[in-house]
Order: C-alpha cells, then sequence, then structure tokens
C-alpha cells in the first residue's frame, strides 16, 4: 500500500539530527551576536533557525517519551516529513537572504554558511529517514 514508511532507526538519522540541532544553533548565535545589515532578514533567519530547532526538539521529544503510542489521532511519520520538507524549504531560503544581505560581517556571513550547512544536513535527514513509496498494487490474480 503506497505511503509514507520510516526507515529503521539505525544511528545514521539520529546522529544526522543531533549534528543539524548543533548547526542551528550555531548560525543563530553567529547570527544573533553580530551587528546586524538588515533587521527584517535577520530577524526571519532567526525565526527560522529557532523555530526548526525546536520543532526538531519536539519531535525528538515525541519519539523519546512515545507519545505516539498516546497520540494515535496524528499521523507522526508524516507530520514529522512534512515538517522537515517546510523547515528545509524556509531554511534554504533564509539562508539565501542571509547570505545575500551579509555585505561581507564575518559573523553574518558565517551564520548563513551555518543556514547552508543546516539545510543540507535537513536534507540528509530526510533522505535517511524516509522512504516514499508510490507502489501500485496490482490487480491481476494469480492462478
Amino acid at each position: 500500500h503506497p505511503g509514507i514508511k520510516p526507515l529503521n532507526n539505525s544511528g545514521g538519522p539520529s546522529i544526522c539530527r543531533s549534528y543539524l540541532l548543533v548547526t542551528l544553533l550555531i548560525a543563530f548565535i553567529c547570527v544573533r551576536s553580530s551587528p546586524w545589515t538588515n533587521y527584517s532578514a535577520y530577524s526571519y533567519f532567526e525565526v527560522v533557525t529557532i523555530c526548526d530547532l525546536i520543532m526538531i526538539l519536539a519531535f525528538y521529544l515525541v519519539h523519546l517519551f512515545r507519545f505516539y503510542r498516546v497520540l494515535t489521532c496524528i499521523s507522526w511519520p508524516l507530520s514529522e516529513l512534512l515538517h522537515y520538507l517546510i523547515g528545509t524549504l524556509l531554511l534554504l531560503i533564509a539562508s539565501i537572504v542571509a547570505a545575500s544581505k551579509s555585505y561581507n560581517q564575518s559573523g553574518l556571513v558565517a551564520g548563513a554558511i551555518f543556514g547552508f550547512m543546516a539545510t543540507f544536513l535537513c536534507m540528509a535527514s530526510i533522505w535517511l529517514s524516509y522512504k516514499i513509496s508510490c507502489v501500485t498494487q496490482s490487480t491481476d490474480a494469480a492462478v
């Protein structure tokens, strides 16, 4: 049956997510501690990085404390996949905007680079964690 199936968590996705959390935190700190050249661009970057960080921690806690067994009305694999897809897109946009508005301020450039690294780690986490299958079932009956 077609659908979204999480792969076995053999350690690869967990390590990738750990690096992602650290990278997002470093990107946020770099931008936060630098003099801003464009308020709206960097406040958007901060909001995206912190929201992504909080959501990743929330999904981690859901898996850690097995809340998915209690809250069965939510499709956890689908909601986590949608979070990663939307978060990756927003992080890519925020990193592009931050890089274009950095004007060679070293902290802002570093924040944008860590934003791009976090975008790559988000894509790697999606790639390592999920298998999207769209296999149609055959209707032919073998006799």
